[in-house]
C-alpha cells in the first residue's frame, strides 16, 4: 500500500489518508470543496462547490499516476438531494463521455457547512485497462 499525498488539494485535517494506492487501484478519501489556494465558503453555489471538489479528486488521482477518466466509482455526498440536478451538471461537463458507476447519498450537513463531499475509487496508469 502506498499514501498518497497530492499538494494540489487540501491536506487531511484528521487521522487519515488523502488517498491509498493498493493493487492498481487509488481510493480516495471524501473530498470537500476549496483548498489552500482558493479557499472557498460554505456560502458559496453548490455548482462551485461541486467543481472545486471534483478538482480536489482529480488532483489527488493524478498525484496517484490517475485521473477522473479512469474512476471506477464516484460517490457523491450531498447536504441536500435538492442540489442533485445541479450537482449533475457539473459532474457532466467535468467526466464528459466517461461514465464511472456512481452513488449519490443524501447526508445531511456536512463538515464545516459544505453541500457536498466526493469519494472516488480510480484506476492508475500502471494497471491494463
Amino acid at each position: 500500500m502506498e499514501i498518497i499525498r497530492a499538494d494540489a488539494a487540501p491536506p487531511p485535517q484528521g487521522h487519515y489518508s488523502q488517498a491509498i494506492a493498493h493493487g492498481g487501484l487509488v481510493f480516495v478519501s471524501m473530498q470537500l470543496p476549496g483548498s489552500l489556494e482558493t479557499p472557498l465558503e460554505p456560502g458559496a453555489s453548490i455548482e462551485e462547490q461541486a467543481e472545486s471538489a471534483l478538482h480536489n479528486v482529480q488532483a489527488i488521482l493524478r498525484a496517484a499516476n490517475s485521473d477522473l477518466s479512469r474512476a471506477v466509482v464516484v460517490t457523491l455526498y450531498l447536504a441536500s438531494i435538492a442540489d442533485w440536478a445541479r450537482v449533475n451538471v457539473v459532474y457532466e461537463r467535468l467526466l464528459g463521455d466517461h461514465r464511472p458507476a456512481r452513488g449519490v447519498v443524501p447526508t445531511g450537513t456536512l463538515h464545516r457547512g459544505f453541500g457536498i463531499g466526493v469519494m472516488a475509487v480510480a484506476a492508475t496508469y500502471d494497471q491494463a485497462n
